[in-house]
């Protein structure tokens, strides 16, 4: 067998406790992290980035840089129900606009098994009459469960949306594995 060569840029799926999941990376960070197809397939998740990343479709599979590893360690962890936090995983978020860059740094600072409402988020970059755009950003999220806009709820404990394969029970499913209990409610599962 022949040694592999570690890419600059590159796609993977990979296999967690709730189904495959996927990353394309280039040279100055993940570029997305995709949460599980709906039915949790290696194939849904390989068409899907090849689909994402039409330019390195054709790419051989290789080795992965430390920092993918690193990655791909780190959700797998977070998903079988490990308090992991993700924040040192590096985020290429050259693409992405300033306000989501500001959302999801404070998405990224709520800890696995907490949670906080899209206002909250609001007010801490000053504007709680901003509860819509916090949403819309979140639901725009290339990047979730390393931002883990699963975390954030609407008012009152209501769920909210989620933009992933597998809609609102994958988010519901996600908070449960992190034994997430919003408003100091029981286990949601």
């Amino acid at each position: 067998m022949t040694e592999k060569t570690v890419l600059a840029q590159g796609w993977a799926a990979f296999v967690t406790a709730i189904g495959h999941c996927g990353l394309a990376w280039g040279d100055a960070g993940l570029r997305c992290v995709l949460l599980p197809e709906k039915d949790g397939s290696a194939e849904g998740m390989r068409a899907r980035l090849r689909r994402r990343w039409p330019a390195w479709a054709e790419a051989q599979e290789c080795q992965w840089p430390p920092s993918v590893r690193h990655a791909v360690e780190g959700v797998r962890a977070l998903l079988a129900g490990e308090p992991r936090d993700l924040q040192d995983i590096v985020l290429d978020m050259a693409a992405i606009p300033a306000f989501q860059q500001r959302v999801y740094a404070l998405a990224r600072a709520i800890a696995p098994g907490e949670v906080r409402t899209y206002g909250e988020i609001a007010q801490a970059l000053g504007d709680r009459t901003q509860a819509r755009a916090v949403g819309q950003a979140l639901g725009a999220n290339p990047f979730a469960p390393v931002v883990p806009c699963h975390r954030v709820l609407g008012a009152r404990g209501w769920q909210g949306g989620f933009s992933a394969p597998g809609g609102v029970e994958l988010k519901l499913r996600m908070l449960a594995i992190e034994g997430a209990r919003p408003g100091g409610q029981g286990q949601l599962f």
